[in-house]
């Protein structure tokens, strides 16, 4: 059934910064969608369109919400909502139609404003085929197994997400031992309490507060002690053998810039001593070092970031060193651009993509970096951002493209909760044949199809 009407309104994530929400209506009902916002974001992100200006400190989407409303909008009334690939590449090729040297850039309609109609759409178009979210998904991407997703709990809080002294962005635990998601959630629910429980002992109550994605974030610097409170908490929850650790660096945050060319793990420090500025070769060194140390207890299975974006180099050699073991996770480097992937995937240059919707702005072209690095062995993480709202769709997301991981924060915060509750309900809903990527997260297809899809 066609698109009756599209309206656009500026709502609030949950870092108090606006955002833009959209409503698409059809014969069929409403269906409403939110685009997040990073706070570490990659320099080659596709366009998010801000207002600039004294309100909510130049940070407003008025712009954004105006394009939908008044070119976005009467360009797709009366259009076909299941046609997800056409009208996403309408906005974007005609609509829009600004390029640079990595695609579409989405800079005269903006990202956000794009994304947020393209999502409304996918839920318009589900509704109208009469299947769930998850299976339109699949469909779109013609996918014929999808499977629920490892979650990887960001449990402490570091970098640009928290105002401790970590220069490393988040510390997470992946759950690859448990039967099911919703095993994998209380296993993660369990070790998150309990790390509670060792930080207010360790340094006291006030270290408990958490970070942008409801990680603690305790006033600690060396990156080291964050991995020991976590193995401490998932020792004492018991769980040794069915969880393994994550982390999210996002070195290009405290990059030195290309003449220096080194990686200041005091960034937050304006007066850091030149010990803690590092080359990359010293980097390396030091994630080795974390490998050995965790090896024997919870072995660290994913490093995302490693080093800046534009430090191909240090990128190559990491993942031929560690890669066998360890999935060198792509998110600054690709930032879910086809033509970034296509020349990481050259390079060999990580050896897993992250999943951001609203890096590239459509749902259509998440599906082709996705496509594209599955093709070459790639692993997939679906990630959320640290400005987030209550929609799930990347909860339906992850499931419907295997993903085989998801990142949407601690289990804290409803924002965060709004996707993992969501991943609970699709996986009852799908039953017992449902399939959890557990260990096989990083090659999903290794499960076989699922048998009543």
């Amino acid at each position: 059934m066609p698109i009756v009407s599209i309206k656009a309104r500026q709502i609030i994530d949950s870092r108090g910064n606006p955002t833009v929400e959209v409503d698409l209506v059809t014969e069929h009902g409403l269906f409403r969608a939110a685009v997040p916002s990073g706070a570490s974001t990659g320099e080659f992100e596709a366009l998010e369109l801000r207002d600039g200006g004294a309100a909510y400190l130049g940070k407003g989407v008025q712009k954004a919400i105006a394009n939908v409303n008044t070119i976005i909008a009467p360009a797709l009334i009366g259009k076909d909502e299941t046609k997800q690939s056409e009208l996403d590449k309408y906005m974007v090729e005609t609509l829009d139609g600004t390029k640079n040297e990595w695609g579409w850039c989405k800079k005269k309609l903006g990202a956000n404003a794009i994304l947020a109609v393209s999502l409304a759409l996918c839920k318009a178009g589900a509704a109208a085929r009469k299947v769930p979210l998850w299976q339109h998904i699949a469909d779109l991407a013609g996918n014929p197994s999808p499977c629920m997703p490892v979650p990887s709990f960001n449990i402490i809080n570091g970098g640009s997400h928290a105002g401790n002294k970590l220069a490393m962005q988040e510390f997470m635990v992946l759950p690859v031992g448990a039967k099911s998601f919703s095993e994998a959630m209380q296993i993660g629910c369990e070790v998150y309490h309990n790390l509670k429980k060792v930080i207010k002992n360790r340094y006291g109550l006030d270290a408990t507060a958490v970070g942008d994605e409801g990680g603690f974030a305790p006033n600690i610097q060396e990156n080291s002690e964050a991995l020991d409170l976590i193995e401490e908490a998932i020792k004492i929850s018991g769980y040794t053998d069915k969880v393994r650790l994550g982390m999210d660096v996002a070195a290009s945050e405290f990059y030195t810039g290309k003449e220096d060319a080194r990686y200041n793990l005091d960034f937050k420090n304006s007066n850091a001593a030149e010990k803690d500025k590092i080359p990359a070769d010293q980097l390396i060194a030091l994630y080795e070092s974390f490998i050995t140390k965790c090896k024997g207890t919870s072995p660290i299975v994913s490093i995302e970031d490693p080093f800046d974006q534009e430090d191909w180099e240090s990128w190559i050699k990491f993942t031929a060193k560690v890669g066998k073991d360890v999935q060198i996770v792509g998110d600054d480097l690709t930032v879910t651009n086809p033509t970034r992937v296509a020349r990481a995937i050259e390079k060999k240059a990580c050896n897993a993509l992250l999943l951001k919707v609203n890096q590239i702005g459509s749902v259509t072209e998440s599906i082709e970096a996705v496509t594209a690095a599955k093709k070459a062995g790639w692993a997939i993480m679906t990630s959320h951002r640290s400005g987030e709202t209550e929609d799930s769709f990347i909860a339906d997301l992850a499931v419907g493209l295997s993903a085989g991981q998801i990142k949407t924060g601690a289990p804290c915060r409803s924002e965060r909760l709004a996707k993992y509750n969501q991943l609970l309900r699709i996986e009852e809903e799908l039953g017992a044949s449902v399939r959890y990527a557990g260990n096989d997260f990083r090659n999903v297809e290794k499960l076989g199809k699922y048998k009543s899809f």
